[in-house]
């Protein structure tokens, strides 16, 4: 089996290469590690996020699904609930994470069903990911829909933390992408919105201590994003961009 013999040698390679040092690394935060943000992305096989950003053992929680959304508040029950409101508790409730990331990317595998299916959201049928993507990407295709009635670039309006921090965003007011990333992009702005939906981070989503942001990867020429609520838009992280997103990030 050609897919089973490529992970088995990379378990080899891992033993013999790495596995030295990330013994060290493990050692190292065994019994106190210190995880700096949660990251929800998606499960796409082109989107290795540590690898990307450069994080290590014990640097963030990672939660993978198709199409990195996070279901509402409102789907919460003891039948629905679902891994990533788990995480959430288990990152910013036990482990007084501060940062939350949702990071979307350009040819969205999952984002690209989701915009197939956007008149039939409200068909409640389909295959598990049909039903998946409909179920918690409605939202989506909603505020998507107030995108194009504003001529397709906006301004659209997200909540933030609380409901009384809101922002305004442009989609990609440059035109650079295909409309179903432009789609990518709200969605990763509406699952913030999703994430402040939930009741147990209330308090610390008020009082500052939780803090969400914004990543969008773009696969074609593998830049980094990062949403601006100052400039109302995502730009590219780079060495000119990167005080600015800093201060961004930590001050609304």
């Amino acid at each position: 089996m050609p897919g089973l013999d490529k992970l088995l040698r990379g378990i080899l390679q891992y033993r013999t290469k790495v596995k030295p040092d990330m013994l060290e690394h493990f050692k190292r935060v065994k019994d106190n590690p210190q995880p700096k943000a949660v990251m929800f992305s998606c499960m796409d096989s082109r989107l290795i996020v540590t690898r990307l950003i450069q994080q290590d053992v014990g640097d963030m929680f990672i939660v993978r699904n198709a199409g990195n959304l996070i279901p509402n508040n409102d789907s919460l029950s003891f039948d629905s609930v679902t891994t990533e409101a788990g995480a959430l508790e288990l990152g910013c409730i036990i482990g007084n994470i501060r940062h939350v990331v949702v990071c979307g990317h350009s040819d969205c595998k999952a984002m690209g069903m989701l915009f197939a299916l956007r008149d039939t959201v409200q068909v409640h049928q389909g295959t598990p990911l049909q039903t998946w993507l409909k179920r918690h990407g409605a939202r989506t295709v909603a505020k998507y829909q107030e995108l194009l009635k504003v001529g397709g670039v906006g301004p659209i309006t997200f909540q933030a933390e609380t409901p009384s921090n809101i922002y305004e965003a442009f989609i990609d007011p440059e035109n650079r992408f295909a409309d179903v990333d432009k789609f990518s992009q709200v969605n990763t702005l509406q699952q913030m919105q999703n994430i402040a939906s939930y009741s147990f981070l209330r308090d610390k989503l008020i009082n500052g201590e939780v803090r969400l942001h914004a990543f969008w990867f773009d696969i074609y020429d593998g830049d980094f994003h990062m949403f601006s609520r100052e400039r109302k838009r995502f730009i590219e992280v780079t060495e000119d961009t990167y005080s600015h997103l800093v201060s961004d990030g930590d001050s609304h």
